[in-house]
């Protein structure tokens, strides 16, 4: 009699086959292929766990053995599968916000990406003059390129701007006095506080001024024979308004230097050109900070700028020099693939004329709203036959700059909004960002907004695509 046959048809806990049991079964030597032997113990594991969970919670019937052994190797295949995928994926961003932080900020242009991709897999000449074989800087790379940009004597880099801050307190403030605005000790996302930075950097902050109304007078009086640095931060993420005063970074500069005090400049988001012509407000160029005779500027490469990541330091080359000796600079210095990527960002502000063309992040805040129309308009036309699914809408919308850069500039774009006939929009919603790639939209009023001034045109056959998947 086969005993097989004979065991009674049972929904319960007994039928599950044993971690053993599974991990004997071709199917599970196949996934060991793939994976290490441990990951596969563990997917037997976790499989069995979710499976005995969803028979005690009737969401799952296994009436014999071979049932639930099929069930459960289901689940450890899509376990492995799951792990196995990378974790960062490629995303379509149709939020509208061009300097999205979530998503990786500023895309790199074309150029970045083929320099980063020639210097990858393989060796370059990081720290290396080819010129007579002896130990070069890793910095050479770009430090012409900045200087040449912003009228600096001298660069540095580090990894983002939050370390340019630090680096630039501990070495020129370090067991001193530094003296910010209080209207200047700012938050920006993630918990970066100028307050903390500067305890960490050993410098001593010392607040001048009000919140809202700070004077030349005020930083007059707060300097000693201890005062080993003035800071100005740009308050890039917000703007104060109404009555206020605020001390002019120039004003700031002749005053330290009838001090012998030298001036940073925080500017943040870092902006080589002037956005005015091309329909933006204007922003502080780190040239009119240079000019204005900064000992340091420091700002990010990853907004505005739109390269890497990267804290970028200019000013003269005294106190740049400094900071590059300084010990912290080792532990805060970019890799090959960051200078790569930023010295290729750089060049092609040498030409301004093909800049906006070649540049995807300058490209997309200056993009026509009429542009912006037809490419909805394609995406409209991507979800024919829908209709009985999801209403799709071509709307007028609002984009901003984010990452802290233009605050209080909204910018005319347009958007293709989707309302399900079945389920809620965060529901669309999510199932549009688990596609692949992922299509990252917002919800608004029971609809899901996906703003094509962050979309590619290339992106849009794309998009379109992931919505028919998900409302089919």
């Amino acid at each position: 009699m086969n005993s097989h046959s004979a065991e009674p048809i049972r929904n319960d806990l007994s039928v599950l086959p044993s971690v053993d049991g599974l991990l004997s079964l071709p199917e599970a030597q196949a996934l060991a292929e793939r994976c290490s032997e441990a990951w596969v113990k563990e997917a037997a594991r976790a499989a069995l766990d979710d499976l005995r969970a969803a028979i005690r919670g009737g969401a799952t019937a296994c009436p014999d053995r071979a049932a639930a052994t099929e069930a459960a190797v289901g689940r450890m295949r899509a376990w492995v599968e799951a792990r196995l995928r990378p974790s960062l994926r490629r995303a379509v961003n149709a939020t509208g916000v061009v300097l999205h932080t979530g998503l990786g900020r500023a895309p790199l242009p074309q150029a970045a990406m083929r320099q980063v991709a020639a210097v990858a897999g393989g060796y370059c000449n990081l720290e290396i003059d080819l010129e007579d074989g002896e130990r070069g800087e890793r910095v050479s790379h770009v430090e012409r390129l900045l200087c040449d940009l912003s009228g600096a004597e001298a660069a540095a880099v580090v990894n983002n701007n939050a370390a340019a801050v630090l680096l630039t307190l501990n070495t020129l403030a370090r067991d001193r006095e530094a003296a910010v605005s209080r209207g200047q000790l700012i938050e920006i996302g993630g918990s970066f506080r100028i307050p903390d930075v500067m305890a960490r950097s050993g410098a001593r902050m010392v607040e001048v001024g009000t919140t809202n109304r700070t004077h030349l007078k005020d930083f007059r009086d707060a300097i000693t024979e201890r005062t080993g640095l003035l800071l100005s931060v740009h308050p890039s993420n917000y703007r104060v308004m109404g009555f206020t005063a605020e001390v002019g970074l120039g004003d700031l500069v002749t005053l330290g230097r009838e001090f012998g005090v030298p001036v940073a400049h925080d500017l943040g988001g870092g902006v080589l050109i002037d956005l005015r012509p091309y329909g933006l407000p204007y922003e502080p160029l780190v040239s009119d900070s240079v000019r204005a005779g900064a000992d340091v500027v420091t700002f990010s490469g990853d907004k505005v700028l739109g390269g890497p990541q990267a804290g970028v330091i200019v000013g003269r080359k005294g106190a740049v020099e400094a900071m590059r000796r300084n010990p912290l600079m080792r532990a805060l210095r970019c890799d090959k693939l960051t200078y790569a990527a930023l010295e290729a960002t750089l060049r092609l502000y040498l030409r301004p004329a093909a800049l906006l063309k070649e540049h995807p992040t300058l490209r997309m805040l200056t993009e026509p709203v009429a542009a912006l129309r037809r490419r909805a308009r394609r995406l409209m036309k991507g979800l024919k036959g829908l209709e009985g699914r999801v209403e799709a809408r071509l709307e007028e919308s609002v984009a901003y700059t984010g990452s802290g850069a233009l605050p209080l500039e909204e910018i005319p774009s347009a958007a293709v909004t989707l309302r399900p006939r079945a389920g809620s929009a965060a529901g669309l919603a999510r199932g549009l960002r688990l596609c692949e790639p992922a299509v990252v939209g917002y919800v608004r009023e029971d609809r899901v907004y996906l703003d094509v001034r962050t979309v590619r045109d290339e992106e849009v056959r794309t998009v379109a695509e992931a919505i028919r998947k998900v409302c089919a």
